[in-house]
């Protein structure tokens, strides 16, 4: 039997209540209580800088961010910096590793990436990864980031994981937001995104409730939806 997993779509998210968020579920899940929860989303104009911490991958002052709406967060995933924005799906799956099977970190990430592989595949995108790089990846264009944070339970063996994916979605985000960075500290490749390479138009909630039985399918769970009111006032 599959394990369950609750999963919500939120329209529109700031940044900073998704993190607070995101550490208070990771505590719970270490203390034994709650349930593994998937959480969709897009967030309003933000950069978040990983552990590399490259601030000369940033190429707007702060005036220019002030002047565009834009966001700054140094947080505590891996990997550089990268943009979230409308048009942007981003997923966050808060589950525990290393309990019911051997611990493998380096899967994990391959399997998150695989879920957005297989749900372009079905969309007529070929898709795949890039030796080097994390993300997926269409030839030399980006469509997709990973970064994750695997959190050490002190109450129990194994991770609880936070962070997750940033899927471009709509047609023209990276001529917003990504052009003030280099984007994952990549400066020799792009990034692209779905409605781009399919000449299609797809809205932002649709693709979230597509993509969801990819990543059941791949990690094992049985997902139950629940509601955005639910998932906000949880904790």
């Amino acid at each position: 039997m599959n394990k369950p997993m609750d999963v919500a779509y939120i329209p529109m998210l700031d940044y900073e209540e998704a993190w607070n968020r995101q550490k208070a579920i990771v505590q719970q899940l270490d203390e034994g209580v709650g349930v593994e929860q998937l959480l969709l989303l897009q967030h309003p104009p933000t950069y978040t800088i990983g552990s590399q911490n490259h601030p000369e991958h940033l190429l707007l002052s702060e005036e220019q961010l002030r002047e565009q709406g834009i966001s700054v967060f140094q947080i505590d995933r891996g990997g550089d910096i990268t943009y979230h924005g409308p048009g942007q799906l981003v997923g966050y799956p808060l589950l525990v590793l290393g309990r019911d099977e051997d611990l493998d970190l380096h899967a994990y990430l391959r399997r998150l990436e695989q879920v957005i592989i297989d749900y372009l595949s079905d969309q007529g995108v070929d898709a795949g990864r890039k030796e080097g790089y994390t993300g997926v990846w269409i030839g030399d264009m980006k469509i997709a980031a990973i970064g994750v944070k695997f959190n050490r339970c002190k109450t129990r063996r194994g991770f609880v994981t936070s962070h997750g994916f940033a899927f471009n979605v709509t047609s023209g985000i990276q001529h917003e937001g990504f052009q003030g960075i280099v984007p994952c500290g990549i400066e020799q490749y792009g990034v692209t995104s779905l409605e781009d390479v399919t000449g299609q138009t797809y809205e932002i909630q649709r693709v979230a409730q597509d993509i969801v039985p990819y990543f059941s399918r791949l990690f094992s769970y049985e997902m139950n939806w629940i509601s955005e009111k639910e998932a906000l006032h949880r904790l």
